[in-house]
């Protein structure tokens, strides 16, 4: 159901693609469609305030054109970056459930690591992220044993891919500061140094 904010919105209610840079080296994995960001607008993260935080820490790392991502068409450029998400379509209350998970990584996120080539580094947003970029991996015949429990700022080794974990950009994180601006600009420079030394 539109908010009442966005009445004059036709929302998208589809699932939503990952968007950015097919040659990029960097992979920004977050968790699902907002209700009214990305379900709405058609692009992962964008028109909520996830989106607000993740694509203005985006460009002061230098990783895009523009810092805010307001619709499809607003002419922003990611650059050796893409974003997408576990899972593809808005779930209730914002809790995918396990089969949702199941089935978009199975369906989609395996595809996309496929499509990706170019991807050395991988940063999930938040646990769940993490659970289920690992399940793709393993999908892969990707060793993950490496990988340990999720925490802020923790990098693991997976095959060719190096993982920098963050907690995720919601509110509930970037408004008390569990997530400040600081720290997540410092993952993405940190993904951009790695990048930059892997083959």
């Amino acid at each position: 159901m539109p908010a009442k904010r966005f009445a004059d919105w036709k929302y998208w209610h589809r699932p939503v693609p990952g968007f950015g840079d097919m040659n990029a080296r960097i992979l920004i994995v977050g968790l699902a469609p907002s209700a009214h960001g990305g379900n709405r607008t058609g692009r992962v993260f964008t028109g909520d305030p996830s989106g607000d935080f993740l694509f203005d820490a985006i460009y002061k790392a230098g990783l895009s054109n523009q810092p805010e991502s307001i619709s499809s068409d607003d002419g922003l450029t990611l650059k050796d970056l893409y974003v997408t998400a576990i899972v593809k379509c808005a779930p209730p209350d914002n809790k995918p459930e396990r089969i949702e998970a199941t089935r978009c990584s199975t369906a989609f996120m395996l595809n996309e690591l496929r499509a990706l080539k170019n991807v050395r580094v991988i940063v999930p947003l938040g646990a769940f992220a993490l659970k289920w970029l690992e399940f793709s991996l393993k999908q892969l015949g990707i060793d993950t044993s490496n990988v340990e429990d999720f925490g802020h700022g923790k990098e693991y080794a997976a095959g060719p891919y190096r993982i920098l974990t963050s907690y995720h950009v919601s509110p509930r994180n970037t408004n008390t500061g569990t997530l400040t601006e600081r720290m997540f600009v410092g993952v993405l420079r940190r993904a951009k140094a790695v990048a930059a030394k892997a083959r």
